[in-house]
């Protein structure tokens, strides 16, 4: 795929917004979800640094602890083994396998170039994880014990916008190799609902606040959108390969 100029990028994710002329109803209501998450990121960020979210997050942390004994979780005594495994699956670990697996399929499908747009797509969201995590730089919550080891900043959460742009990006791809409407919103459904457990999971084990996931998620559905828009364009002008059927 070859290089492209800052300004070619948004020539084509505009050309991503119309079909013969004319704005989708549903790429539309997609441009204004990635507006909310890129806002709903800023605002969170901005009221973390201000100190604003801590009575919310604190409140929130304690609420899932019995209120005798903060180490202990709320729940039945085989929850928490099952929230390390659900947080799992939003680590680099199970993420990469996931991406390794779709990446196989594309390419037996001989679809080489989407291949190439999903890793760069994934690499770009865990270089930007990065970033932010190191921009931000808050501190793991300390108002609760910890149900497993963690060592790296605290918001964004990095499960939650990792969860959030693998299992969202390798959803849209999914659903764009089909037409059948049930089989485009089971993958939806399924990228949204892994998502959502890998967030809370992170709440429910200690290791950050509410916030910190907020702002994983909204940052991964952003960049998860703007990679969809994307790649639709690049399908349009043939650079990347189309669903079968579609030209």
């Amino acid at each position: 795929m070859p290089v492209l100029s800052l300004r070619t990028l948004l020539d084509k994710l505009q050309a991503a917004l119309r079909v013969d002329g004319r704005l989708e109803i549903l790429t539309l209501l997609g441009a204004f979800v990635f507006l909310a998450g890129v806002l709903s990121f800023i605002a969170l960020g901005k009221e973390m640094r201000e100190g604003d979210t801590l009575a919310f997050d604190t409140a929130t942390l304690r609420a899932l602890r019995a209120p005798a004994d903060p180490s202990i979780p709320i729940g039945p005594s085989w929850l928490p083994e099952m929230a390390r495994d659900v947080t799992a699956l939003g680590g680099v670990a199970v993420i990469t396998c996931a991406s390794l697996a779709v990446l196989g399929y594309l390419i037996l499908r001989r679809k080489f170039r989407a291949a190439i747009f999903l890793v760069v797509s994934l690499v770009g969201g865990v270089l930007l994880s990065t970033i932010f995590k190191n921009l931000y730089h808050r501190p793991r919550p300390t108002v609760v014990p910890h149900l497993m080891v963690e060592s790296s900043g605290s918001f964004p959460s990095g499960h939650s916008m990792l969860s959030a742009i693998a299992y969202l990006t390798l959803g849209v791809m999914l659903m764009r190799l089909t037409r059948k409407r049930a089989e485009q919103v089971y993958f939806l459904f399924v990228a949204l609902a892994l998502t959502f457990l890998v967030g809370l999971s992170r709440i429910y084990l200690g290791v950050h606040y509410p916030t910190d996931v907020l702002g994983g998620w909204a940052a991964g559905s952003a960049w998860a959108l703007l990679c969809s828009f994307l790649a639709r364009s690049l399908q349009r002008s043939g650079e990347v390969e189309a669903p079968e059927g579609e030209t």
